[in-house]
């Protein structure tokens, strides 16, 4: 196997392990002997857990389909074919009016759950922005420029969601309170560093346990300009999520299905089976992404002077400080600035794309996933008059890959488990792209 095919087939390997129809199932229980089986879904993956949710019901006979009734809101570009349940596509990562409309709707149904019926939670990445219902006094737009601000800011998304939480109808673990006497089941696919319930979609169904005045320091840390109406809302009651002695989380189970680490192991193994010795970095960084990648790029170099042949694998969720005009994501602004790094080195390669299909961008399903780099990417670019430090100031990795066709594009991949990277370190010989 070619380095360039080696490099695919462990981002194919990650996300594969984390799709729906392979994790979802063993977690998917009885039906209620009575009432409904109501399903909530959110996310990237919202769709396609869905869709596996009803194949496990309704083919195999499990449920009568009048019983079995629900809403999905998932990414501009990534519904699918549902029977029972319906699909609605909403804006990532801005919210919008048909993610405002729907999350509505799903609140509706949340509050019309009775105690014979059974709440089936489907949550993944990307639900914070596509389950969007502000708090009152609250406006779309006042979120909408919020969420602008916090994107741009480089926070992680721990704080981001922080914030989110203390400003919603839903988050926070709103969802759980509209719910009872409902019993729920969340299941979920994790995509934040740490696997923290809290913060994966904003916790609608779990404690939480951050404050209003949380929100506020994040508010000020990042230097975020705090409207009134912001302010206002942060300052009242309804800035406060529900205590974690809330009676209903005792009816609210939580369950993780598919792992950041688990997509990682997956790749592991492939680069095992290739003969390369594996150098676990971890499932769950955080930082700037150029940052990291240089971090990244002297420790690689370092690998490869003591002559091993191994790939180094990590996950998490990068973020950019955006201060130029291009387009870009974390994992493409990783690959340029790593590609900068080992200009006039050889023998590292590497790829870093999202598991969801898309990286950064402005919201559309055809963004690219990521990119590939290699020692030999910023010499071809400078022979193709391309600068790689000029792109990188600018934030236009989108750009730059995209001209020496080093991108990654599979379109929505129907899961989540975020950032991807792999760098193979060969001491066979020069890798090519």
């Amino acid at each position: 196997m070619d380095l360039r095919a080696l490099r695919l087939a462990m981002f194919d390997a990650a996300v594969s392990r984390a799709q729906p129809s392979v994790c979802l199932p063993p977690h998917l229980p009885e039906p209620p002997g009575a009432g409904r089986l109501l399903v909530l879904a959110c996310g990237k993956a919202g769709a396609t857990m869905a869709e596996a949710v009803e194949r496990h019901y309704l083919d195999a006979g499990r449920i009568a389909p009048e019983r079995l009734v629900g809403i999905c809101v998932t990414r501009h570009g990534y519904g699918r074919p549902l029977r029972r349940i319906r699909c609605v596509e909403a804006g990532h990562p801005v919210p919008d009016d048909a993610g405002l409309r729907a999350t509505a709707e799903t609140l509706a149904l949340a509050r019309s759950a009775t105690a014979e019926d059974l709440a089936l939670v489907l949550i993944s990445g990307g639900g914070s922005a596509n389950w969007t219902a502000p708090a009152p006094g609250l406006s779309i737009e006042d979120k909408q420029a919020l969420t602008r601000a916090l994107l741009k800011s480089g926070a992680p998304i721990g704080d981001i969601n922080t914030v989110r939480k203390h400003l919603s109808r839903i988050k926070g673990g709103r969802l759980a309170a509209a719910l009872a006497p409902a019993r729920s089941l969340s299941l979920v696919i994790s995509d934040v560093p740490g696997d923290d319930p809290s913060f994966i979609a904003s916790g609608p169904t779990v404690p939480d346990r951050t404050s209003a005045e949380d929100a506020l320091a994040i508010l000020e840390k990042w230097a975020i300009p705090v409207p009134a109406p912001v302010r206002a809302v942060i300052r009242s009651e309804a800035g406060e999520t529900p205590s974690p002695d809330d009676p209903a989380f005792a009816l609210a189970e939580y369950r993780i299905v598919a792992r950041p680490a688990d997509s990682l192991a997956a790749a592991a193994a492939v680069a095992e089976q290739a003969g390369y010795e594996v150098v676990a970095m971890g499932d769950a960084l955080e930082g700037e992404a150029r940052i990291v990648a240089a971090e990244h790029a002297t420790l690689a170099l370092s690998f490869r002077d003591a002559n091993r042949r191994c790939v180094l694998l990590s996950g998490g969720e990068l973020t950019v400080t955006v201060r130029g005009e291009g387009r870009g994501g974390p994992n493409q602004e990783y690959a340029l600035a790593f590609a900068q790094a080992l200009e006039g080195t050889n023998r590292i390669a590497g790829l870093a794309a999202d598991t969801d299909g898309t990286d950064g961008g402005g919201g559309d399903p055809g963004d690219p996933a990521g990119a590939l780099f290699d020692s030999g990417t910023a010499a071809r670019a400078r022979s193709h008059g391309l600068n790689p430090a000029h792109f990188l100031e600018n934030n236009d990795a989108t750009t730059f890959f995209e001209r020496l066709e080093d991108l990654v594009a599979t379109g929505p991949t129907g899961t989540n488990v975020n950032d991807f990277r792999c760098v193979v370190v060969d001491n066979a010989g020069e890798p090519g792209p």
